[in-house]
């Protein structure tokens, strides 16, 4: 009697200790809503509830220094980031000079992300050149990462911080609430931001302006950030402030998790991500560019993480 008792009890317990397991929660830490990766995130968060049954949620920060040291210090698992900002925190460079930041493992390549700066369609603003003496957004406290790609795109133009008028804001969010209040001329946003579409609807239309992509152009901006490339970008109805096929300063969306995040999960998260672009592009049409044939691609100072190693070398996309 007392046998079968301690039986069914170390049953039981292992059953609630594997649904607790199964039931793990997984979060991505992200930027405020209405950005371009809390938008990616809660759409990737959806579709690995539905397909790999992963207790995913989306936890908001003020940018992207607080997200990738909840990553590094495991109060998040996973975040989506500009691969050269997890670059400089891997190497603890630029804004992470504190510490090097070496918890961080790539997971997959995502996506090329386009960034521009844009302005009032009717602002008379037609070039970077032309934002000289323009009031800009600056500072970035919040949003750090928000420096070197202001810095790119300004670089582009032969223009330096001294030649504009920088106007101090926290994050992205506000710059652009800033920008549609008619306290900024200019900011910056990643291409197909819901956001932009929001200032777009809000000032009677908003404007990417071009950049110049010249050999001079690439080593300006290379010289801020080591994986900064040229893209062209095609209009769509999800890119607002772009009206004709433009080449834009870009960087690779990546997407990372701490080294001690389970290989398991991982690989079901890269599972759920690279065999389900369909249900992506539905609840975010950016997914229209996911890297399904090119999710592995490498990068200076940063590791994969096991798990996502151990999905590539089974698709042939990894070398053993």
């Amino acid at each position: 009697m007392k046998r079968t008792a301690i039986s069914l009890f170390a049953g039981l317990s292992f059953s609630v200790c594997s649904a607790l397991a199964s039931a793990q929660m997984l979060s991505f830490a992200s930027p405020p809503q209405g950005s371009v990766w809390n938008t990616m995130s809660t759409s990737i968060a959806n579709v690995a509830r539905s397909k790999q049954n992963l207790n995913v949620v989306v936890q908001p920060f003020s940018g992207n220094r607080a997200m990738m040291d909840a990553v590094d210090r495991g109060f998040a698992e996973f975040a989506i980031n500009d691969v050269n900002d997890v670059i400089v925190a891997a190497r603890g460079q630029a804004d992470y000079t504190d510490r090097a930041r070496r918890n961080l493992r790539v997971v997959l390549r995502i996506s090329p992300q386009p960034v521009g700066m844009f302005v009032r369609k009717d602002s008379g603003i037609d070039s970077i050149n032309d934002l000289a003496g323009k009031r800009v957004a600056a500072g970035w406290n919040a949003f750090p990462l928000g420096r070197p790609n202001m810095a790119a795109l300004l670089a582009t133009g032969g223009l330096t911080w001294s030649d504009v008028e920088q106007v101090p804001v926290p994050d992205l969010i506000r710059a652009v609430d800033n920008f549609a209040s008619g306290r900024l001329d200019a900011t910056f946003f990643a291409v197909g931001g819901p956001k932009v579409a929001e200032a777009d609807a809000s000032v009677g239309g908003v404007k990417f302006l071009p950049v110049a992509t010249d050999e001079k152009s690439l080593e300006a901006i290379s010289a801020i950030r080591p994986a900064y490339y040229f893209s062209v970008v095609k209009p769509a109805p999800h890119r607002a402030g772009l009206e004709s096929p433009m080449e834009m300063v870009t960087w690779d969306n990546v997407l990372v998790a701490g080294a001690d995040v389970s290989e398991e999960k991982v690989y079901q998260l890269v599972t759920a991500i690279l065999e389900n672009k369909d249900e992506l592009v539905k609840l975010f049409p950016g997914f229209r560019e996911l890297a399904v044939e090119e999710p592995y691609k490498v990068y200076p100072d940063l590791e994969y993480h096991p798990g996502a190693a151990r999905y590539f070398k089974e698709k042939g996309l990894l070398e053993e």
